[in-house]
This record gives C-alpha cells, structure tokens and sequence, in this order.
C-alpha cells in the first residue's frame, strides 16, 4: 500500500490539513473563487451530489451552502471527524468510507465530485465505473486533479484516458488561476467533466 492509500498517513495530515490555502478555504477570496467553479457546471440545487475523498469537508461546505444535498466520504476517521465538525450546522453528516467502493446506489446521484482522489487510487477504472453507474441521466462526474512538482498526481491526458471509456463527452479545463491555490504554481492543476 502506498502511503497515498493509507487512512493512517491522511489521519495525521488532518490536524493541518486546512492550513494549505486551496485546502481550507479560509481566505474569503480563495472561497469565492471555489464556489464560482462549482457553480459553473454543477446542476440548479438541490442536486444529489457525493463529495468521495471529501478530506476536512471544504467542498462538502461549499455544496451545502449552495443548497445541494450532499454525501460526504473520506478513509480517513480523522479527516471526517473534522468535516463534522466544519458541517455541523448544515446537516450533512460526513462517514467514513472507501472513495473507490463509496456504497453508492445506482442511478442516484446529480453529481460525484472528486478532488485530488483518482491519481491515488490503486484501481482507478474500477472506481470510476462505480462512479458513473451511480449517476442519474445527465449526470455529472467532477474531477479535480493534478501532475504536481511533488512527483504525484496524473497529467490531464492520462486522466481523460481513464475515464474516457465509461463516458461519452469528457472535457478538460485548466485551472490556471492563482486564486484558486493561493499562490502562482507551475504544476498542471485541471478540472475533468464526464457525462456517461
């Protein structure tokens, strides 16, 4: 297992995690700039949306917000127990479980939303039919991810590889706007929609 795929390794992230500007949110500005992307492409809430690797719940919040019901997952039991914590007040009630068999019925979902979870997981087309499967008609499948400096991640190419076989109009957009990391960076940071 790597150190990406062990809930041990983001346990001890979690109590952090939030510090990183693109992670928590916390500057209002950054905030914005992710609630403008979200409402960009997302359907009129309230959508059915599943936050799979939700982490310490930023997006989830944002969703919720918004007025979307949401499903927030994360391995992680401390991620998730500060997810809880950040969406007490909405009634979104994160769990613990697996992004890559998240538990989800077929055909119930507006939206699966994944930030920075399929470059880590050990099979990712397994995963990825799940996550279509769980897609109403004119449903929506959201990847946010990455080929960082750090060595990990996917380009958007060997991402749009992936899930090119389980949908039939797949679009990739750069997200190129310092605002959205809060800072400048040269890694390739990309947004993948996918419609079965």
């Amino acid at each position: 297992m790597t150190a990406a795929a062990d809930p041990a390794t983001w346990d001890a992230e979690a109590p952090t995690f939030d510090e990183a500007a693109d992670h928590g949110l916390l500057d209002p500005v950054t905030r914005a700039a992710w609630a403008d992307l979200l409402s960009g492409f997302l359907p009129e809430p309230p959508a059915a949306v599943a936050d799979l690797g939700c982490g310490t719940g930023t997006l989830s919040l944002l969703l919720a917000d918004a007025g979307h019901r949401v499903d927030a997952l994360d391995f992680s039991p401390e991620m998730v127990r500060h997810a809880r914590d950040k969406l007490r007040r909405t009634g979104v009630t994160p769990r613990v479980g697996d992004a890559a068999d998240p538990g989800l019925a077929d055909a119930s979902l507006d939206a699966v939303l994944c930030r920075h979870v399929l470059w880590a997981l050990p099979e990712p087309d397994v995963a990825l039919r799940r996550w279509v499967r769980a897609l109403r008609p004119g449903g929506l499948l959201v990847l946010v991810e990455g080929d960082w400096s750090t060595g990990a991640g996917l380009t958007a190419g060997a991402a749009r590889a992936l899930v090119r076989p389980h949908a039939a109009d797949v679009e990739v957009r750069p997200l190129t706007d310092p605002v959205l990391w809060g800072r400048e960076t040269d890694d390739e940071r990309y947004l993948l929609l996918a419609r079965p």
